[in-house]
């Protein structure tokens, strides 16, 4: 972790966090409509589509959204670039909140969610069920980022001075420090895990999922395009909280992760076409609804690529967060029509998220930006300033 983090300081309660704690709140009334009068009063889905919005971005783009933490770990302790220290407990935090939220979407999006209790029970697993490796995984890990991010919160107990809660939380800091080797094994094995089985669970979707999409590369597919997705979310949190918090934005730091980035997005392509034309898929290419779905995931997967590659000067701030955003948007495309838009149980079934389902999702979005910013701006997470470049300077 690096050593030179410290609080942003300021007010929290600001008009701009009121409006995201209204949304939080508005969404978490709305869950405890759901909770009391089922799914079927409060959303759109049906016996065709059992899942909708709440899964396809709460859960599946969501947890890919937040593998920064699982990306920057793995540059960090696996190829060992400790340059990339500054942006570890930020893209940590950012995961713990993203994969929290998606523990809940998943707990609410359950019919007879007070069954949930046997994810637990090892005796009552099937042992032939993906989405029981995906519920374990993904419970395992959100505890796993809370303990890697928890010495944010044990230094400043333990900084607090003397007593009880502070000698308990140094001794905490200490266990931590000698298990952290199997902590990271962990981090970086469940997400590899889950990510991938969050392909695999589409496999038994059969004909009804189009046959861009359904592919046994599926688990390869998904696990790669989480991994530049994290890269993405990295930078484009990096570039925006420059903005927000008007702090020196980490230029450089970007440009080399977005060299990596650049690199997995061509291996996914790749991957991707390898797949389409060896399968002989790409001969039946129509401009259908899913043939210009396909061209538009395609593009978006190359515009990152040529505004970073673009120009003889190396990308300022300005390129760095377009490109992340396009890539952030290419990434949640394909995830989204994997598991909603090419996805077809039959004429006779149609899905919309209703305004429930769609505030719901709004309002976590919401609840995870007011977490973070509240952390923030009262724990040592952020690094303190060491470059002298404005945000967003230069295009």
């Amino acid at each position: 972790m690096p050593h030179n983090t410290r609080p942003l300081g300021g007010p929290i309660l600001t008009d701009s966090f009121r409006i995201v704690l209204f949304l939080s709140l508005t969404a978490f009334a709305i869950v405890l409509w759901r909770l009391i009068a089922g799914l079927g009063p409060t959303t759109a889905l049906s016996d065709g589509y059992p899942w909708g919005i709440w899964i396809a971005f709460d859960v599946v783009t969501g947890t890919a959204l937040a593998c920064g933490g699982y990306a920057v770990a793995i540059m960090c302790y696996v190829l060992n670039k400790g340059q990339y220290h500054p942006l570890v407990r930020p893209a940590i935090l950012t995961s713990a909140l993203g994969y929290t939220i998606a523990g809940v979407s998943v707990v609410i999006d359950v019919g007879r969610y007070w069954l949930l209790y046997g994810v637990f029970m090892p005796w009552r697993w099937n042992m032939n069920s993906v989405l029981l490796e995906v519920a374990l995984c993904i419970t395992a890990y959100i505890f796993v980022l809370w303990i890697e991010f928890s010495p944010v919160f044990l230094h400043r107990l333990a900084a607090s001075g003397t007593g009880r809660l502070a000698d308990a939380a140094r001794k905490i800091s200490r266990f931590l420090d000698r298990g952290l080797v199997f902590i990271l094994a962990l981090g970086l094995l469940l997400p590899t895990m889950h990510q991938s089985s969050l392909g695999s669970l589409m496999l038994v979707a059969g004909n009804k999922l189009h046959g861009f999409w359904h592919t046994p590369w599926l688990p390869l597919l998904f696990l790669s395009s989480c991994m530049a997705m994290g890269y993405a979310i990295v930078a484009f949190e990096s570039l925006l909280g420059s903005i927000s918090f008007r702090r020196p934005a980490e230029t450089k730091m970007l440009r080399s992760l977005a060299k990596v980035t650049i690199g997995l997005q061509l291996s996914f392509l790749a991957l991707r076409f390898l797949d389409l034309g060896f399968s002989g898929k790409l001969s039946g290419f129509t401009f259908d609804k899913y043939g210009i779905l396909l061209i538009i995931e395609t593009l978006l997967f190359l515009a990152p690529i040529f505004i970073l590659i673009r120009g003889r000067q190396p990308a300022g701030n300005a390129r760095l967060f377009l490109a992340a955003v396009f890539l952030l948007f290419a990434g949640g495309l394909y995830r989204f029509d994997t598991y909603l838009i090419a996805f077809n149980p039959g004429s006779e079934w149609s899905y919309f998220p209703s305004i429930s389902e769609t505030l719901v999702t709004l309002g976590f979005v919401a609840t995870e930006v007011a977490i973070y910013v509240a952390l923030v701006k009262r724990f040592p997470v952020l690094t303190g300033p060491e470059a002298n470049e404005p945000a967003l300077s230069g295009a």
